[in-house]
């Protein structure tokens, strides 16, 4: 019809209607009045018009793809109307031979369809016929690719029509013409596109092939030959590079497959499976999760196709060594699992005890592929892991990966991939769903197995979130034996029994250490509120309130415990009130053994035993049984390695929390083996009991018992403090001592022993009295302590705690008299104030222990204050003198620094006590301060102007005047600005607050002080006292008269000393203001013959 066209002819004449981009417009413009509702052409114009559009449709050159496209749509467009006409067309070029381009030929197919799919299906078998032609004829290429497009989209919508149900739209004659056309062109495709070798080429026409293979499965006689292609097609399959598009065509037959009534051949099933499973388990090339997914649904098509077979196959790559294999296999299983196949459900045990014999296989991506397949099961069906442990497979790899990780032998990578699998534990246990069938019966009360051992301790978060989800459904009964799994009763009797009091001292312990983090804390006491029943009858309503509490100190809600010392405290309270709802002897007794035993077994370098030492002597406190108490102290008395400092303490706090309630049991337990230690020093014992009481354990353990003693004074009652402390307590803890080696740590011990039972007496004696002979013999011990230590080299912080002992000492009454206080006084003064030196405080500065050497100094030197302070309600005369004099002056400045904070201190007291009389050394504490004012060290400047603001407003109470002191505080700004000169201008400023209000009388003092400073002193103080010297005596040079003569000499005894030429200047200076001030008063008077009145007058000016 369109060889003898008017517009191919044009053509061949070599004339063209219109060039190629107005045809192009043209066929647009056309298309969209073809689109036009009432638009209709007359039948000679469509003849005209097919003719022309076919010729560009099937032009072999000269014709770009615009046109054809173009020509293409207006096709499409004119079916809309001429259906039949257009389908006629095309189908006369499917067939036609010569020189001709099919492939918009194949396009315009394509674009028919997918606009009149119901108007194409009449003309499906001569559509396959016309495109037998084209496979004959085309090898690659681009036109292949479209042609096998053509072919898959046609035969889709057959497979539609043909599994809808519907009444067919053809004969049976014609089904049959389908068929057979079908089957020609399958078997033409096979034959001339078999070896086709670009990529694309195989994609399209595995796919074409698959959806023919899937339409042919329709009819019984086309699937003999069906079969007998099939390996062909997985040839091609496991050819194709695309994984994923080829897994996608495959489907297409599967799922054909899948709805028909017919049985594959085992042999061509099975070759399908291994090429997928190739595919899905080949470790060489890198798959997206795409991929992997697609792969995935073919195997569980083939799955619902033929389960018996699938399974088997998968069972048997289990049994295959290949790693890559295993993992495959499993996730598939696992898939399977999920699917809740009805054969899957039937085979699961079977496959559940073949993945049961993997667990031994030590690779990572094994391992962790059997806990996703049991992740798997047990959301689909737990009844199905009867057959094994699972439960306990997931906590058995747990551990077998913390165990790795703590050996420290692996690489970075593997200790990644362990901790991976840690995690993956504990998601799948804290994912359980206990709804699925049979997972209460599987993890209930197998769960508790599981709480104590200490190895699975991270596992309790994923635990307390299924054991509260049990309660919640009501699920913690109490079962019958026979009702429990057999699994559950062999592991129960394999292992240590499970009690109420094991099962709390584990989750007290858990909740108790520092190093759990608070996530596992709040497990453990979620598990505690959960399993209180089976913990004790009595305290559900106790922990239904109280553990709440607790959670929510956790969660940080309460700041009112933010360390982990308030957290134990907290916890430890709960615990005794726990034992006293109880009200349960025997039950407590076991709680005791239960911890004593985790103790014993627990090693010293475990983060948890300093909390389990406090929890047992909760627990002991609560007994009531004398001789039970005193075993267990006992036992871990002769226990502890009182080396390891944290055994030492642990030791201390077994005893003294003991003592809470159980005060004088302990006391007597601690009395009992003191004198175990002390047994045999005089001479009576074996050479080898000797040797094993003068052991470094020996000495630790006694270091330990004397800080016992002390811990134990701080927890008793006032009648129990009365009745106990000198005799016993204080007796032990000299006798202890007595036996000691006198090491560094035994001498620190009796120090802080003695802090604490004397802080206790003074806390609870009231009116009554220690021991004077006792508190003398004490005294003593710790003066001469003091004068051991003084100047001792290293630095030991021996001294600074006897400071805080014998503050506390002294508090008890007796008193001491003046004359003790003050010798102790000066003794505190050098140990703490003089000591240490300069040089030794730069060392101290750089080594570890600073910040620790620092913090005690300054407790000491507070201490010392104190002291003084108690001094003061006795005894004033002479006592600044003889302080703190010296140390002001000193060259050493953090010497003048501690001078600085005693000094601050006792002006602080007198203002608070209203003791005018230090007044009485107001000019000497001026000169002694002022230089002080531009000290080196910025906190020795503002101590200075503290003592010097104290000092003013004790004056002001003491004359009861109002004196205008300024406000020296806003002028410490000044002092800490870096530059000299703006710090002497301050000084000088507070030297006119404070000379407003100076009492004459005091001149003297202040003189000699100054000189001190000029004699002693160096640098910016020197500076200092000269400013205040100068401005003096600009402000009261007219009223000191009558100290003229003694000013005169001290001015003058200035000069002899060899650093007069540093502050000549300010002397020169004093000289001129003084002889401008008293009449008749003359530089000769003051000054040697060597030094003549020129030079002292220009020194002046």
């Amino acid at each position: 019809m369109a060889g003898s066209s008017p517009g191919r002819r044009a053509k061949q004449n070599g004339t063209d209607l219109c060039p190629q981009g107005d045809r192009v417009q043209a066929y647009c413009e056309l298309e969209h009045v073809l689109q036009e509702g009432d638009s209709r052409p007359p039948c000679g114009v469509l003849n005209r018009l097919l003719a022309e559009v076919s010729q560009d449709l099937t032009a072999a050159q000269g014709v770009p793809d615009s046109v054809r496209m173009a020509a293409s749509n207006v096709l499409v467009a004119l079916a809309r109307t001429h259906f039949t006409l257009v389908m006629a067309e095309l189908q006369s070029h499917l067939k036609a031979m010569g020189e001709m381009s099919k492939e918009f030929v194949l396009v315009t197919l394509s674009k028919l369809f997918t606009s009149y799919a119901p108007q194409c299906i009449s003309f499906v078998w001569l559509t396959l016929a016309g495109l037998r032609s084209v496979v004959g004829w085309v090898r690659g290429g681009r036109t292949l690719r479209i042609a096998c497009a053509v072919v898959k989209q046609w035969l889709e919508g057959v497979k539609v029509h043909l599994c809808s149900g519907k009444q067919c739209p053809w004969p049976a004659k014609e089904i049959q013409q389908i068929y057979q056309n079908l089957s020609q062109l399958f078997c033409s495709v096979l034959r001339h596109w078999q070896d086709c070798k670009e990529e694309k080429d195989k994609q399209a026409v595995l796919g074409a092939v698959a959806t023919m293979m899937a339409v042919l499965l329709q009819e019984e006689l086309p699937r003999e030959h069906v079969w007998e292609q099939l390996l062909w097609l997985v040839r091609l399959y496991q050819e194709v590079q695309d994984t994923c598009r080829g897994t996608k065509s495959l489907n297409i037959f599967l799922e054909a497959l899948e709805g028909v009534q017919s049985v594959i051949p085992k042999d061509k099933f099975l070759a399908i499976t291994s090429a997928v499973f190739y595919h899905l388990s080949d470790d060489s090339k890198e798959r997206s999760e795409a991929d992997r997914a697609e792969l995935t649904h073919c195997i569980l098509l083939q799955a619902r196709i033929c389960p018996e077979e699938t399974v088997q196959f998968l069972q048997s790559q289990l049994g295959a060594d290949r790693e890559a294999g295993r993992v495959a296999a499993l996730g598939l299983l696992g898939a399977l699992a999920r699917s809740d196949e009805p054969v899957m459900a039937k085979k699961l045990p079977q496959v559940v005890e073949a993945v049961q014999c993997l667990c031994s296989d030590p690779r990572i991506q094994v391992r962790r592929a059997i806990l996703l397949f049991i992740k798997d099961v047990l959301s689909a069906n737990a009844r199905s892991c009867s057959a094994w442990d699972v439960v306990g497979h997931i906590f058995s790899e747990f551990s077998r990966t913390a165990g790795r990780r703590a050996a420290g032998d692996l690489s970075a990578q593997e200790a990644r991939e362990e901790g991976a699998l840690q995690e993956l534990c504990m998601d799948i246990l804290g994912s359980l769903d206990v709804s699925v069938s049979g997972m209460t019966k599987l993890v209930w009360p197998r769960l508790l197995l599981y709480v104590v051992p200490a190895q699975y301790t991270g596992m309790l978060i994923p635990v307390s979130r299924c054991v509260q989800a049990l309660a919640e459904r009501g699920d913690l009964m109490v079962r019958e034996v026979e009702d429990l799994d057999p699994h559950f009763l062999s592991s129960m009797f394999q292992g240590p029994l499970l009690t109420p009091q094991t099962l709390l001292a584990r989750l007290l312990v858990v909740a108790g250490s520092p190093f759990a983090g608070s996530e596992l804390q709040a497990a453990a006491l979620l598990l505690m509120l959960n399993l209180h029943s089976k913990i004790h009858r009595a305290v559900g309503a106790m922990w239904a309130t109280e553990i709440p509490l607790l959670l929510q100190c956790l969660e940080g809600k309460d700041e009112s415990f933010p360390d982990s010392a308030g957290w134990e405290q907290r916890l430890l309270k709960f615990l005794r009130a726990s034992l006293g709802t109880m009200e349960d002897e025997a039950w407590t007794k076991g709680l005791s053994c239960e911890l004593s035993r985790w103790l014993s077994s627990s090693p010293s370098s475990s983060g948890e035993k300093s909390f389990l030492y406090k929890a047992l002597g909760t627990v002991l406190g609560a007994c009531k049984e004398v001789l039970h108490i005193q075993e267990k102290l006992l036992q871990h008395l002769e226990e502890a390695n009182a080396e390891e400092p944290s055994e030492a303490q642990g030791m201390i706090s077994l005893l003294s929390h003991a003592a809470e309630s159980n005060f004088h049991t302990a006391l007597d337990t601690l009395t009992m083996f003191a004198s175990r230690l002390c047994r045999g020093q005089n001479g009576r014992s074996s050479r080898r009991k000797k040797m094993e009481l003068d052991s470094r354990r020996a000495q630790a353990t006694r270091s330990a018992l004397i800080l016992a003693h002390g811990s134990l004074a701080l927890r008793a009652s006032k009648e129990q403090l009365l009745a106990r402390l000198e005799g016993d307590i204080v007796g032990n803890i000299l006798l202890l001592y007595s036996c000691s080696c006198r090491d560094l740590q035994n001498t620190l011990a009796l120090v802080q022993s003695i802090t604490d039972f004397s802080s206790a007496f003074q806390a609870v004696g009231g009116s009554a009295c220690f021991n004077p002979s006792l508190k003398g013999k004490l005294l003593e011990i710790l003066t001469e302590l003091l004068k051991k230590y003084y100047l001792g080299t290293p630095v030991s912080p021996v001294p600074l705690k006897v400071v805080l002992a014998l503050e506390q000492l002294s508090k008890l009454k007796p008193s001491l008299g003046a004359k003790d206080m003050c010798d102790m006084l000066s003794l505190c003064c050098k140990n703490v104030v003089l000591h240490p030196s300069a040089e030794m405080m730069l060392k101290i500065r750089k080594s570890q222990q600073a910040a620790q050497y620092l913090q005690l100094l300054q407790a000491s030197l507070k201490a010392l204050g104190r002291l003084m302070v108690v001094l003061l309600e006795t005894e004033t005369s002479g006592f600044f003198q003889n302080i703190v004099h010296r140390s002001m002056t000193s060259d050493n400045m953090w010497e003048r620094k501690r001078a600085l904070q005693i000094c601050s201190q006792l002006l602080a007291a007198c203002e608070e006590r209203g003791r005018g009389d230090a007044c009485k050394h107001f000019g000497s504490l001026v000169g002694l301060l002022a230089p002080l004012t531009c000290d080196p060290m910025p906190t020795s400047r503002q101590l200075a102007v503290t003592c010097l603001s104290s000092l003013l407003r004790i004056q002001a109470k003491a004359t009861n005047g109002v004196i205008q002191t300024g406000d020296i505080g806003s002028l410490c700004e000044g002092l800490n600005d870096r530059r000299t000169v703006c710090q002497l201008q301050t000084s000088s400023k507070i030297a006119r607050t404070v000379y407003r209000n100076f009492p004459l009388e005091d001149t003297i003092d202040f003189m000699m002080a100054i000189k001190d400073t000029f004699r002693k002193a160096k640098g910016m103080r020197v500076r200092a006292a000269g400013r205040w010297l100068i401005t003096f005596l600009q402000m009261h040079g007219k009223d000191i008269c009558r100290d003229v003569p003694l000013t005169n000499y001290i001015l003058r005894s200035c000069t002899s000393s060899p650093q007069h030429s540093t502050f000549m200047p300010f002397l020169s200076q004093a000289v001129v203001i003084l002889t401008r001030c008293q009449a008749g008063i003359t530089t000769d008077s003051f000054f040697p013959a060597a030094l003549s009145p020129q030079t002292v007058r220009h020194g002046g000016e």
